[in-house]
């Protein structure tokens, strides 16, 4: 068996941590392996809220999580936050990042800006954000693996208010709104009921298809 393969059957959706401190170096690889998450067109249309503060967990626990407990007990929530509106501002400005990044002309990117706006901007708004927030998912997908390479409990959430959380957050503000929750930190063994579980999941004969 792989070391990955190990450290996913280590993983699992904690229900109650323990409060304690991922350390920063663990915390930036999650960090790191989320940015490295693919995206369609490379686009990224979402960002990651990083909460940490203590009263700030504990409100968004009271209000906003329908008082799961991983919440108030966590390291750090990752708020996946889906961009409410894609613009052209956005594809202009990922296309700069992408010439200044591979060091090409903004002419060379004329094919692929307007693929961009064919494609995508094109489309109305709710399409969009449904589209965004499904890029988003991926990225989540990367920042689970990740945890469990570090060994860090990571407990993807959609049971809450979005709309309360966005308002605690400023998200409109911000042109976003939230999609999904990954709660890190570290399980309480005593407590969580699940610790010593065995993982349910259906044989390989039923999940995969070979045509």
């Amino acid at each position: 068996m792989s070391e990955l393969i190990k450290k996913l059957n280590w993983r699992y959706a904690t229900k109650r941590m323990n409060g304690q401190a991922i350390p920063q170096e663990k915390l930036d690889n999650i960090l790191e392996a989320i940015k490295l998450a693919p995206s369609s067109v490379g686009l990224q249309p979402y960002n990651v809220v990083i909460v940490e503060d203590k009263a700030l967990k504990d409100k968004i626990y009271q209000e906003a999580a329908t008082r799961q407990a991983q919440i108030p007990d966590a390291s750090h929530l990752l708020i996946f936050a889906a961009w409410e509106k894609l613009t052209s501002q956005h594809v202009e400005d990922y296309l700069k990042l992408v010439a200044s990044t591979r060091n090409v002309s903004l002419e060379s990117l004329a094919g692929f800006h307007s693929s961009i706006n064919g494609g995508i901007l094109s489309r109305g708004e709710e399409v969009n954000f449904d589209w965004s927030a499904r890029q988003a998912y991926i990225a989540l997908g990367h920042g689970l693996v990740a945890a469990a390479i570090e060994e860090v409990d990571a407990t993807p959430m959609e049971g809450f208010d979005a709309a309360k959380l966005d308002e605690i957050l400023g998200l409109r503000e911000k042109g976003l709104r939230s999609v999904l929750i990954l709660a890190l930190g570290y399980r309480d063994a005593e407590k969580d009921p699940y610790v010593n579980a065995k993982k349910v999941r259906r044989a390989h004969e039923e999940l995969f298809i070979s045509i």
